[in-house]
């Protein structure tokens, strides 16, 4: 029994000794906008081999979102590196053997459900030869949007609503966290925003959201009934095709 124990730590120590330390930098990057860092939490990571799925690393990226003058006000040329030591990322330190085929996994922002987005890719590692710098950069598309009026499944007395109708209020940032303000990188007149209300479960309208103040977005609807209420507000910018949604649910009572 001893000696089977020790041939089998023995075969155990002879793979390890043939296994080599590789390292990938692996970073979330907002589309149209910068790293998924410390800020909104990070992006999830993990590292799996494709053969057999198993996770050969797993972190969340950490860090700040960049250099907003780099990464969106300059020109880039081939080799152009984005990053720095600063720069959002999580660095995967894997052992193994051989060229392995590993998929890479993303999951971004980790702490917003409803605007998490999973995204990945797959590449060999070699043995020894690290992916270091900006390394593998996944594009994180859309919009966070937060409801913030009204609240969930909040009972609002119908004679309590103002004249100039319920206030409906989202807060929206670039998947990085980054601002959105009228004018600014990114701007706020380049996207539609709207509130879709529906009425015990039928659509009966749609209301304008503006940009007042930097990431907050505000408008009012008409309500004269009683009843179940759900507000869809979705964010949209044609020209770069980011999304985003969030949904409430509420009740007016008389």
């Amino acid at each position: 029994m001893k000696k089977s124990i020790l041939l089998l730590a023995l075969l155990l120590l002879s793979i390890n000794a043939f296994a080599t330390e590789t390292k990938l930098m692996v970073r979330a990057k907002a589309k149209d906008a910068k790293f998924v860092g410390s800020s909104i939490g990070g992006a999830h990571v993990i590292v799996r081999n494709t053969l057999n799925g198993e996770i050969l690393a797993e972190g969340n990226t950490t860090g700040s979102t960049g250099n907003t003058n780099l990464i969106m006000k300059s020109a880039h040329e081939r080799y152009t590196q984005l990053s720095d030591e600063n720069t959002a990322g999580f660095l995967a330190v894997v052992d193994i053997e051989e060229p392995t085929l590993v998929r890479v996994e993303v999951l971004s922002p980790v702490h917003k459900k409803n605007a998490r987005i999973q995204a990945s890719t797959e590449l060999w590692l070699i043995p020894g030869k690290d992916i270091l710098g900006d390394g593998i950069i996944l594009e994180i598309p859309g919009f966070v949007v937060d409801i913030l009026k009204p609240n969930t499944h909040q009972y609002i007395a119908l004679e309590s609503i103002p004249q100039s109708g319920l206030p409906i209020e989202a807060h929206i940032v670039m998947m990085c966290g980054c601002p959105i303000e009228a004018e600014g990188i990114w701007d706020s007149n380049l996207m539609e925003v709207k509130a879709i209300v529906k009425k015990d479960g039928e659509t009966i309208g749609e209301v304008q959201l503006t940009n007042p103040t930097q990431n907050t977005f505000k408008g009012a609807m008409t309500v004269s009934e009683a009843g179940y209420y759900q507000i869809t507000v979705y964010a949209y910018n044609p020209q770069t095709g980011n999304t985003g949604v969030d949904m409430v649910n509420y009740v007016v009572r008389e």
